[in-house]
């Protein structure tokens, strides 16, 4: 159990909620409606919770929005709460403009339309190659066996590391993101270490890949230091492994209780880009943060210098004021930017890498086990966090 802060003067008694983030009620059956509980009637449109030190949280689609593309007055100089004592930034996530926007151009290039393209042929052959290994037994945990295995071996092919070291990185990822201040500072420091030999031996030998192109890279005149280009390491492992693999164990979870959606986009797989833009919005993965970096009024909120809020993809998706009916998939909604990706200049730049990931499985999956549901007896189990999961996913199917 942690210490819960004390109501500050400046917040409104009808604003404090007692919601943690980490673990709200249910979030180990259904996450999502764990998190929707924030939009019942009576609850204001910000609120705030005693929390890890105390901190606010944004629950609305239009402030979100506005939200994530005012740097000036939500920074995004720290993304975690509560707040890691940490030696380096998540390059350029936790950077504001101008300093982020050189870091962002080193990336975006990597993740263009070209590059993802040319990857697909590997992913839809490691797609593949992943079904056929449990297509015969009727039966996976959807997680372990396709979920978590596609993007680390997407990523690690990206930057050139040993495919033998996926098991590692996933456990180091999932301590990141879901786990408690010991396991998070563990995490941090295990990464130091793995990515640490990686920016030395691509600096003396650089290669083709995306490690060696960020470790030599230069901006404003001089080379990246060692803190930065390990930032920036991060923000491509976060952001290529964990939060890929949690959206497709969410379309998987779903497709499976709802038969009547998934034979049609069997039927159909020309239906299925615009399904994952619905997935992508009924289940919101990354919960961040932004720091208030000075005093002032916003909608009848105080807030203060130095206060986290946290700007919630799975609540901007859940929001009924943006989209009716907002726990329904539906395939013929009106097109409605979500926030899967965040929005301004902090748009993830893997984005269209996340897609072709998620289309490739859905046609692949659906074309070799079109039928199948949640093993009898057995639940799918979710996680909150800085990044909503998907921990276990027990599907089961008949074998001709």
């Amino acid at each position: 159990m942690h210490a819960l802060a004390e109501r500050p003067q400046h917040v409104a008694p009808d604003r404090v909620v007692d919601f943690d983030y980490l673990a709200p009620e249910g979030h180990d059956d259904d996450v999502h409606r764990a998190w929707s509980a924030l939009h019942r009637p009576g609850l204001a449109d910000i609120l705030w919770t005693p929390h890890y030190g105390g901190h606010w949280i944004a629950t609305r689609a239009d402030d979100i929005d506005l939200m994530q593309q005012d740097h000036t007055r939500f920074s995004m100089s720290s993304v975690t709460i509560p707040r890691q004592a940490q030696t380096f930034r998540v390059v350029p996530l936790e950077m504001d403009p101008p300093e982020h926007t050189p870091f962002r151009a080193l990336l975006s290039p990597k993740f263009g339309p070209r590059p993802v393209h040319d990857l697909e042929g590997s992913v839809r052959e490691l797609a593949i190659e992943l079904i056929d290994k449990v297509i015969a037994r009727g039966e996976c945990d959807f997680v372990d066996a396709f979920a978590k295995r596609l993007p680390i071996v997407v990523f690690l092919r990206l930057v050139n590391l040993p495919l033998e070291d996926r098991d590692l990185l996933l456990e180091m990822t999932e301590a990141s993101v879901r786990g408690n201040a010991e396991r998070r500072n563990w995490a941090a420091q295990q990464l130091q270490q793995y990515i640490g030999k990686w920016i030395v031996a691509r600096r003396q030998h650089p290669e083709s890949d995306l490690i060696s192109a960020m470790v030599n890279a230069r901006v404003a005149g001089r080379e990246y230091t060692p803190e930065e280009t390990f930032g920036m390491m991060i923000n491509v492992i976060f952001g290529g492994l964990d939060t890929v693999a949690a959206s497709m164990g969410f379309a998987a979870r779903y497709l499976a209780q709802t038969p009547a959606l998934r034979r049609t986009l069997a039927a159909d797989p020309t239906l299925i880009p615009g399904a994952i833009e619905e997935f992508l919005r009924r289940f919101g993965v990354p919960n961040t943060a932004r720091v208030i970096t000075h005093d002032f009024e916003y909608k009848g909120v105080s807030f203060k210098a130095g206060e986290q809020i946290i700007l919630s993809k799975t609540l901007h998706g859940l929001d009924e004021r943006r989209y009716p009916e907002p726990l329904t998939v539906d395939l013929g909604r009106p097109s409605s930017r979500h926030a899967a990706f965040g929005d301004g200049p902090h748009r993830c730049p893997g984005a269209g890498l996340a897609r072709m990931e998620l289309r490739v499985f859905l046609e692949e999956w659906l074309r070799r086990i079109p039928e199948f549901e949640i093993t009898p007896g057995k639940r799918a189990v979710t996680s909150s966090g800085q990044v909503n999961g998907i921990l276990a996913l027990p599907l089961s199917w008949s074998v001709a």
